[in-house]
């Protein structure tokens, strides 16, 4: 009995395996190219064109060699996308017996997608699954590559509509792509490889789950899960969902986002939650960038600048706002607000920052970041920055203007008074000490591409007196303010300050005009022969001569203060 069972089976095997040999020489997969290509066609809305199509009964799916789906003709005339090979999953029982395609899975292998994207903000990807793709508005010049044609090619309203509604597919996969996203009109494209995306359920009309990763420019990596659908019928990009979203070591200079030229820059980790009713589009996170860099020849930050926020986008409009900000560097708290517009090319910001008593040694890490590096050695200890500043423009170009104020602090490792050079000779001014007070530092400052500059800027150094002017510290970080010292008139240098306040036109507040150079890291003090009176003309104009002759004017004027 078992015998003959044994013999039963190896027969219903080998006939199986027979049959899986000589089938697929009696079906021709390719008698349903044309099915295939027209049902794609009209369930994307874009003409798809397919290659060889190859049956495997053992897997019971069908293989195409290649796979293309045009681009909306208003944006490019090079394919949309394009694969090496699909694979559908198909059930075979409706293919044997009635010739019947149904199909169950698609996996699409090495596919590479363009995404571009207009200046009023419509994507190309904007018009799958609708009848006749619409030109995106204010696309100015095409690229390159594009040649415009018109959308004659795309299926006719019923069909497309039709077969959008009735299009489904219980798993879709794109393995190990690659996508390149960029803007009409621009040369700059964003690349991003091991694109890879399961979806299941896919269908038009309804909710469906999906999961995508993929590798960012300079080694970052990008993961999204959540649920998207119905797909918009009129526009794709307007379609709901909600995503967890994890970034990791997004290079913002790397992945194109900002120009490099900026000089900003920084590695950017992320973890929030996007979502969308097809209207409006709300976010909110943690946001963590390291090695930040804000201007041209900056030194990247040796702080992490922690961001907390929420915010809403309006995807007809392309603007929104940032209703959450919360800016942590350490102790250090600021609040971030405002809006943003992504119409144009580059997003534009209209945003106000704000700090009240911020610890100034947690944010002595992000200095390098602007352009400031602080003398060799020195360090900010202790003391408190205020600051209300006005952030505007493009997010890689921004103008940053307002006050600031520093107060109470102390710079360790640097003594202002054995650095003023020829200033500090003038004013027999003694080094004794390592560190430097200050009660106070305020200024209007105004950061944009030229460089840094303070108005109306207030030193207050008890050791010392006060020092005010303007300065300015370009994008290499060199310094050209011009100031005038009004030395404390309790001391010797007061008095000698008065003395030099008058030979150099500074008046009876005994004002001495100065300018400093050099860099931030190595700054030079000197007299300002430039800002003396008409009567001080004669004065010598080096530092030497200059020492001399003060010498002799107030070794006059001492003598007679004595009893």
């Amino acid at each position: 009995m078992l015998k003959k069972v044994a013999i039963i089976v190896g027969i219903v095997i080998a006939a199986l395996i027979i049959i899986a040999l000589i089938l697929p020489l009696f079906i021709n997969a390719n008698t349903f190219k044309p099915t295939l290509e027209t049902d794609l066609s009209g369930a994307l809305g874009r003409k798809v064109e397919i290659g060889n199509i190859s049956l495997s009964i053992f897997s019971g799916g069908v293989t195409v060699d290649s796979f293309s789906v045009a681009d909306d003709p208003a944006f490019s005339s090079s394919p949309f996308l394009t694969a090496k090979q699909l694979k559908a999953g198909v059930s075979l029982f409706p293919l044997i017996f009635s010739k019947r395609l149904e199909v169950k899975s698609f996996t699409i292998s090495d596919p590479q997608v363009t995404l571009l994207r207009s200046p009023s903000g419509r994507w190309n990807y904007s018009s799958l699954g609708t009848a006749s793709p619409q030109p995106p508005q204010n696309a100015g010049a095409q690229p390159s590559k594009a040649q415009p044609s018109t959308p004659s090619s795309a299926p006719s309203s019923s069909t497309s509509s039709g077969s959008a509604n009735n299009f489904s597919v219980g798993e879709l996969k794109l393995s190990n792509g690659s996508m390149t996203v960029g803007t009409v009109g621009s040369s700059t494209v964003r690349k991003y490889d091991d694109v890879n995306l399961d979806a299941s359920d896919v269908s038009y009309t309804s909710q469906f789950p999906f999961h995508l990763t993929a590798q960012t420019p300079g080694g970052g990596s990008i993961k999204l899960d959540g649920k998207a659908g119905p797909v918009n019928p009129s526009d794709a990009s307007l379609t709901p969902f909600n995503a967890t979203v994890g970034i990791k070591n997004f290079d913002l200079g790397a992945t194109g986002f900002i120009d490099r030229s900026s000089g900003v820059g920084g590695i950017v980790n992320f973890d929030g939650v996007l979502t969308s009713d097809g209207q409006e589009m709300t976010s909110n996170g943690t946001i963590t960038a390291e090695k930040v860099r804000f201007a041209p020849n900056a030194s990247p930050a040796t702080v992490p600048v922690n961001i907390n926020y929420a915010a809403r986008y309006d995807l007809s409009s392309n603007t929104g706002s940032l209703t959450q900000g919360e800016i942590r560097i350490g102790k250090a708290v600021a609040t971030l607000g405002g809006t943003y517009n992504g119409a144009e090319v580059v997003t534009t910001v209209d945003m106000k920052m704000q700090g009240k008593a911020m610890p100034v040694h947690d944010l002595e890490g992000v200095l390098p970041a602007v352009g400031v590096q602080l003398p060799s050695g020195a360090s900010l200890q202790t003391g408190t920055l205020d600051l209300t500043l006005a952030i505007t423009g493009p997010v890689d170009k921004p103008v940053i203007t307002g006050p600031v104020n520093l107060s109470n602090a102390k710079l360790a490792g640097f003594n202002l008074n054995g650095k003023l050079g020829a200033l500090a000779s003038f004013a027999h001014l003694g080094k004794a000490g390592t560190d430097t007070e200050i009660q106070t530092l305020s200024a209007n400052l105004r950061v944009d591409p030229t460089g840094t500059h303070a108005q109306n800027l207030n030193l207050v150094v008890p050791s010392l007196g006060t020092m005010t002017g303007n300065g300015n510290v370009s994008p290499t970080g060199q310094l050209d303010c011009r100031m005038v010292a009004k030395l404390g008139t309790n001391n010797v240098a007061g008095v000698v300050g008065t003395a030099l306040g008058s030979l150099t036109g500074g008046g009876s507040g005994g004002g001495i005009p100065f300018k400093v150079s050099g860099t931030t890291s190595k700054p030079i003090f000197m007299p300002d022969f430039g800002g003396m009176s008409s009567s001080a003309k004669a004065a010598p104009t080096s530092a030497k001569d200059a020492k001399g002759a003060a010498s002799s004017i107030l070794g006059g004027f001492l003598k007679k203060k004595k009893p």
